[in-house]
């Protein structure tokens, strides 16, 4: 079992399961009960108050990880205080896999993991839309 604690959460892969973190994600994370969880609706790339939407998926990936980014900031949390995440990607593929993973490894620079969901999806809430994400951040108690 590989165990990385940070923040007193414990991020952990039993090593009788793949090693998960190339596709940026962990099989487990604990969090101890002396803090507060924050919710994070689904964001998608909304680039402005307008909510534009690139076509291009990469660009739609990095303002939804942005925006994920600015709920944070909200907390004076960073992405290492999340401990989940729900990706739903329109018409996931392996190419979206590859650029995904790329994403997840330029937002959590320690490559310690959230525990992760990716669901393809047909569509979501707009037709322009190709991904969005929600997350469970933990802010520890100081």
């Amino acid at each position: 079992m590989l165990s990385t604690i940070i923040m007193e959460q414990t991020h952990t892969n039993p090593k009788q399961l793949f090693d998960p973190t190339p596709y940026g994600f962990c099989h487990s994370v604990r969090s101890p009960s002396n803090g507060e969880y924050i919710f994070i609706s689904g964001q998608g790339g909304d680039q402005d108050l307008d909510h534009t939407l690139s076509s291009d998926f990469r660009t739609q990936l990095q303002f939804t990880l942005k925006n994920i980014k600015i709920v944070l900031d909200e907390y004076n949390l960073e992405p290492e205080n999340i401990v989940k995440i729900t990706v739903l990607i329109v018409n996931h593929n392996e190419e979206k896999l590859k650029i995904w993973s790329e994403e997840m490894s330029e937002f959590w620079t320690n490559k310690i993991y959230p525990a992760s969901t990716l669901i393809p999806v047909p569509r979501l809430a707009l037709d322009v839309m190709q991904v969005e994400i929600d997350a469970i951040a933990f802010k520890p108690n100081k």
